[in-house]
C-alpha cells in the first residue's frame, strides 16, 4: 500500500452558465427552464467551496469549462455562415438546439468520466474514461474536450492513460463517476469499484424506469472495469432502483454516496438492496475491509425530500482523524425532513460527525449539488507531482481565478441572450485568458 490522496476535481462554472431546462428526468433543472441565471454568481460560488475545502487540507483541484457556445454541433446541424448567422438563425428556427449548444452542464464533472487509481488497475496506472453521455443532446459532444483537457492534465504516459470514450450507441451509455464509487480501507490500499447501472441493454426483460430514461448500462460499465484492469473479485456491478429513477433520482449519486468503507445510501436506492449490500461487505472482506452501511429510511427522509435537498449528491470526505465530513448545500438545512435527519446523523457517534454547507444555489437550481460538481481521482505523491500543477487549487490561484470571473462574466444571462454574439465573443476572451492562467496553452480547439 502506498500513500495516496483523494483529489477533488471540481468543475469551474463557465461564462455560459444558463438555465435551459434541457434534462429531462432531471427534476431541478426542468423546474427552472428559461429562468434567468446568474454566470458570475455560480462561479464565485463554486470557488468559495473549492477555496474552503483547500484552506481545510482536502486535495482540491479546478477542471476548466468547456467552449460555448458549440458552434461545431450548430454547422453540423445545418446552420451556416458567420458565427452571428449561426446563432440568428438557430435561435429563430431551433431554440431547443441552440441551447444545447450553450449547455452548461459540463460544469458536473462528476460526468466527465470515471476513474480508477493505480491501487485498482492490473498495470499499476491511473485509468480514466471520458463518458460519452449520450442519453442527451446537450450534453454528447461534451466528451471531445473532456478528454482533451484529461489528456492535457494527466499528460505522462507512464502513470496515466486516458482511454477514449466508449462507443456512442444505446447499449453503452455511460455517465461517468455519477455512477461508481470506490471503497477501500485508505486511499492507496487496492480497493473495490462499485458500478451502479439504470439498465441492460442485451436484456429486455431487466427491470427499467417507466416515466424517466435510465442513462448508464450495465454493458457501458462491464467495459470501462475491462478497459481499466479492475479485478473482477474486486468490482461490483448493480442496478438502481427503477422506481426512484422515475422520481427524479436521473444519477446513482443522487441517491448513494460512498467513501472509505462508508456507504451513505437510502434505503431506496438499490433494485435489490440485501444482495447490493451483500456484494459489496464480500467484495471487501478480499481486501481486509468491512462495509459500513449507513441507511436513511422512507420514514426519516422520502425520496421526494432527498431528491429536493440533494441530500445523497454531497461530499463524503476523510478527515484525518479517521471521521468523515458530508459536504450539504444549504438546501438540506432548509428541508425540515433533512434537516432533522442530519442533526441525529452527526450526533450518533457514527462515522460521519460533521457537516460542512455550502450556498450552491445556481447549481441546484440547474440540477447539480456538491458532489455533481467534482471528479474524484486518487493519486499517489509520484502521480501528483506528474499532473499538471497549474489547476491545484491555492489561495493565489483563488485570486486571480475570482478576479478573472469579475472581469469577464455576466451577472445575468437569459433565454433570448444565446442569439447574441457578443456573449459568444465574451465566453470565447474568457477561456483565452483562463488558458494562460492555468498553463494550458492549446487547451481549447475552437
Amino acid at each position: 500500500m502506498r500513500d495516496a490522496r483523494e483529489f477533488n476535481f471540481d468543475g469551474l462554472v463557465g461564462p455560459s452558465h444558463n438555465y435551459a431546462g434541457l434534462s429531462f428526468g432531471n427534476v431541478a433543472s426542468f423546474n427552472n427552464v428559461r429562468s434567468a441565471s446568474n454566470p458570475r454568481q455560480a462561479a464565485l460560488q463554486g470557488l468559495a467551496k473549492m477555496r474552503e475545502l483547500a484552506a481545510r487540507g482536502f486535495a482540491q483541484a479546478v477542471m476548466p469549462p468547456q467552449g460555448r457556445p458549440n458552434f461545431r454541433l450548430l454547422r453540423s446541424l445545418g446552420f451556416s455562415g458567420t458565427d452571428a448567422d449561426v446563432l440568428a438563425r438557430a435561435y429563430r428556427e431551433a431554440p431547443v438546439i441552440l441551447a444545447c449548444a450553450w449547455s452548461a452542464a459540463p460544469m458536473w464533472t462528476a460526468n466527465a468520466g470515471t476513474v480508477s487509481p493505480s491501487a485498482d488497475s492490473l498495470d499499476g496506472r491511473v485509468h480514466f474514461t471520458a463518458a460519452n453521455l449520450n442519453n442527451k443532446l446537450h450534453r454528447s459532444e461534451e466528451h471531445l474536450q473532456a478528454t482533451r483537457t484529461l489528456r492535457a492534465i494527466f499528460a505522462d504516459s507512464n502513470r496515466f492513460v486516458v482511454h477514449d470514450t466508449l462507443p456512442s450507441v444505446p447499449a453503452f451509455a455511460d455517465e461517468g463517476a455519477a455512477n461508481h464509487t470506490r471503497f477501500a480501507a485508505s486511499h492507496g490500499a487496492a480497493g473495490v469499484e462499485f458500478f451502479v447501472y439504470g439498465r441492460v441493454e442485451f436484456d429486455p426483460s431487466a427491470p427499467a424506469p417507466k416515466k424517466y430514461p435510465a442513462r448508464q448500462t450495465l454493458e457501458a460499465s462491464q467495459a470501462i472495469a475491462r478497459l481499466h484492469g479492475l479485478d473482477p473479485a474486486r468490482t461490483v456491478f448493480a442496478a438502481q432502483n427503477p422506481d426512484v429513477i422515475d422520481q427524479g433520482v436521473f444519477h446513482n449519486d443522487v441517491i448513494s454516496v460512498g467513501n472509505g468503507n462508508v456507504l451513505f445510501h437510502h434505503e431506496q436506492a438499490f433494485a435489490d438492496e440485501a444482495g447490493t449490500l451483500d456484494a459489496l461487505r464480500r467484495a471487501l472482506a478480499g481486501v481486509d475491509t468491512e462495509l459500513q452501511s449507513v441507511r436513511v429510511a422512507s420514514s426519516q427522509v422520502p425520496v421526494a425530500d432527498a431528491v429536493a435537498s440533494y441530500l445523497f449528491n454531497s461530499q463524503l470526505l476523510s478527515k484525518p482523524d479517521g471521521r468523515m465530513a458530508l459536504v450539504v448545500p444549504h438546501e438540506c438545512r432548509e428541508n425540515p425532513a433533512v434537516s432533522n435527519y442530519l442533526a441525529g446523523l452527526v450526533a450518533s457517534g457514527g462515522p460521519i460527525d460533521e457537516l460542512v454547507e455550502f450556498d450552491l444555489r445556481q447549481s441546484m437550481r440547474n440540477g447539480g449539488g456538491p458532489a455533481c460538481l467534482r471528479l474524484r481521482v486518487v493519486l499517489t505523491d509520484e502521480e501528483a507531482a506528474a499532473m499538471h500543477q497549474g489547476v491545484i487549487m491555492t489561495e493565489a490561484l483563488y485570486a486571480r481565478l475570482v478576479a478573472w470571473v469579475e472581469q469577464y462574466y455576466r451577472d445575468r444571462v437569459e433565454p433570448q441572450d444565446l442569439a447574441d454574439p457578443q456573449l459568444a465573443l465574451e465566453c470565447a476572451a474568457a477561456l483565452e485568458e483562463l488558458t494562460r492562467i492555468l498553463g494550458l496553452p492549446g487547451l481549447y480547439d475552437w
